[in-house]
Formats: structure tokens, sequence, C-alpha cells
């Protein structure tokens, strides 16, 4: 890449073009991945087939939100440094304003109403869907369902937010020592043009410093958390936790975030899960939930801390991880590794499932109703999510 690929039209591109899918790019990280294909790679040709679907590779294997991290690796790609910042800017800005609205207004009005429930009703059909889907393709081995049920029944005996790190790091040492059959299960890596250095590369100095970073927010506000504890540090260290730990993003990061907001009395079961379901309908990332736990607890100043704390982690893990994956994607130990820990995340949600989210959105046959309708919208009709909010809101304002 030579410099004139950072001047400002390319960041004025940058900019332009993830403002629009902001605003449009419903569906999760899943539809998020198509939308930046057809926007960059078909349309705008930014880059290669080959080089998109190694960037999608590298966002798969981090923890973390994985539609922001592609997202802002093309952002970086197209524009440097300034174009990464720009691209989760612009990316994340709408849904998460959106939301930390919601969350104020929910402390003036309460979580009281028909249509609160209706919303928490919803929730259950959204869960049940992703965890069904997640257990499709990532726990559909004898082996692989194992570690995910081993994995749901561990956080569900020992509910902490310590149990769900720890489930993570056995299952990926699980992995690695289990990595014959892991492997043998899972397809295979494509190894065509491994070579291709078309991504804009990042430096050795610039992946050791993110790695430096990551490892210093990760265990540097843990211990000042732990040690002076205060709302500050405790919040930063919440939600930077969140950010860090947990692979799969979108609906993976449920179980995290309650154990870290309704678990610690910081907000209730209710305002968590009527914010969940809301956050289905809005576009852009899952992960902007945390601007509405945010707001919850701590109003516009607590919004904007939760927002850059939880996805902090992603761009540092993204930037070394550009400059890392070339060497390390074919290594057995890591592919066996992650396979083993993308099985227990679908473990942990299946957990969330059963406590908090069915046991909160069901509580009759009325609001069981209105869930297996909502879920009807999004598997079988595939409704957008916002549509199945509108409606279960609505529904539950007139039947609960």
């Amino acid at each position: 890449m030579s410099d004139h690929d950072s001047r400002p039209g390319r960041l004025g591109e940058v900019i332009r073009s993830f403002g629009l899918l902001s605003v449009t790019a419903f569906g999760g990280p899943t539809a998020h991945l198509g939308y930046f294909r057809e926007e960059f790679v078909a349309r705008r040709r930014w880059l290669s087939e080959r080089s998109y679907a190694d960037i999608v590779a590298v966002a798969q294997f981090l923890p973390g939100p994985a539609s922001s991290q592609v997202g802002m690796a093309l952002g970086y790609h197209r524009a440097g440094w300034a174009g990464m910042a720009a691209a989760w800017l612009m990316f994340t800005a709408p849904s998460a304003i959106i939301l930390a609205a919601f969350g104020l207004l929910l402390g003036t009005v309460g979580v009281e109403g028909g249509w609160i429930a209706g919303l928490l009703a919803a929730a259950v059909a959204v869960v049940f869907h992703a965890v069904s889907g997640m257990a499709r393709s990532m726990a559909d081995t004898p082996l692989t369902a194992t570690i995910a049920v081993l994995a749901g029944l561990i956080v569900l005996a020992l509910p902490s937010p310590l149990t769900h790190v720890a489930v993570i790091l056995l299952a990926g040492l699980a992995g690695i020592l289990l990595r014959r059959t892991l492997i043998d299960a899972s397809p295979s890596p494509d190894t065509a043009d491994p070579d291709s250095d078309a991504v804009r590369p990042v430096s050795a100095r610039a992946a050791t410093i993110s790695l430096g970073l990551f490892f210093l927010l990760l265990l540097g506000l843990w211990l000042g958390a732990t040690v002076l504890g205060g709302w500050l540090l405790t919040r930063l260290n919440a939600f930077v936790q969140a950010g860090a730990l947990v692979f799969g993003g979108g609906h993976v990061v449920l179980p995290l975030l309650e154990q870290q907001t309704v678990a610690t009395g910081w907000i209730s079961q209710d305002a968590f899960l009527a914010g969940y379901s809301a956050a289905q309908a809005v576009p852009g990332p899952l992960f902007t939930f945390a601007s509405y736990l945010g707001a919850v607890d701590g109003g516009i100043g607590g919004a904007l801390l939760a927002t850059v704390a939880i996805f902090a982690p992603s761009a540092l893990l993204m930037t070394a991880g550009l400059h890392f994956w070339g060497r390390w994607r074919h290594l057995p130990a890591l592919r066996s590794a992650f396979t083993a820990v993308n099985a227990a995340v679908v473990g942990l949600l299946g957990a969330a499932f059963w406590d908090p989210v069915l046991s909160h959105g069901v509580t009759g046959i009325r609001s069981l109703a209105i869930a297996v309708l909502c879920w009807l919208g999004l598997a079988m009709w595939k409704l957008p999510p916002w549509s199945i909010a509108v409606f279960a809101a609505a529904a539950g304002a007139v039947l609960l």
C-alpha cells in the first residue's frame, strides 16, 4: 500500500459507505458480513474475494463482535488507522445512540407494563433461534456437542463471570488435547494462495503494541476493580471483559453481560431482557446492547463508557490478528482449540436461554404464544428482527 491510499478521499469513502450500512444492516453478524461483501467486494471492489475471506477468517478466530471487527479491518485496508476508527464509529453510532436513548427512557418510565413483557417473550424466540442455529454448525459432532452440554451445565451449576472465563479456557485446552478428533470432524481450511498479501499489512510493532495494550487493559482493570473497586473501574472491567472474552460475537455476549450487570445488582433482570429484545430491532452490531446497559446503569456517561469499553479489545485484537493470521492460521492446535471454544459458547448461550431468558420471558400461555409466534416469524417466515420486536411489544401491551 502506498501513502496515497490514506488520502482524505478514501477516508470519505469509508465514512459514507459505513454510514449508510449503519442504518440499513439489519439481521445480525452473519447478515452484516453479507452486506459487507456485496458493498466492498462486489460493488466498490476495495479488495478481492480471497482477501475478504481472509479478513472474515481472522475475525472468526478472535473473541469479540465479528462483523464489527471485519468492518474495522475493511476501514483500515481502505484508509489506514483513521479508516479503522471511522468504520467503527459510523457503523456503531446509530444503534448505540438509539439503544442508549431507550435505556434513558426506561430509567424514566420503569420496566412495568405489558409492552416490556412482550419484549421479554420476544427474547425467548431470538435466543432459541440463535442457539439452535449455532448448535447445527458449531456443536454438530458427538465431541463438540458434549463440550457444549458440559459447558452449559457447569455455568448453570456455578453462576459467576469467572466460571464463564474458566469454561472458555478449559474448552480451548480440551481442543488442543483432542485436536486429532476435532480436526478430523471439521472442514479443512482453505489453503489456496497462502502467500496472498492483498490486505493492507500491519507491522510487527503495531501488532506487539496492540497485544500489550490488550493484556494491560484486561489484567489491569481486573486488578483495579478487585483491589480498589469504585464505579468507574468496575464498569470498565465488566465491559472490557465482555468484549475481550466472548467468542462468536452477537448473541454470545448475552450470558457474560448478564453475569456482569444483573448478578452484580447493577440493573434488574427485567430491564436487562427488555433491552436485549429492543437490541434486535435496530441495525448495526448487537454489541451496542452495552450502550443500553450503560445508560440504564449510569446515564449518558455510562452509555459512552460501556460502548467504548466493549469495542476497544476488538480493535486491539484485530490489529494484532491481521499481522499474525498469515503465520498461524494453518496450525492444527489453533484450529482445534477454536473449534472447541466455539462449541463451548453454544453451551453458554444455551444456559442463558434456560435462565434468565426462558424463566423471565414465558410466565403463562399468553407470553408463550407471543414467544412462539416471534420464533415462527424469525425462523420460518424470515421476517426482519425489528418487526418481531415491534410485534412483541404491541402484542404484550394488549395481552399481558
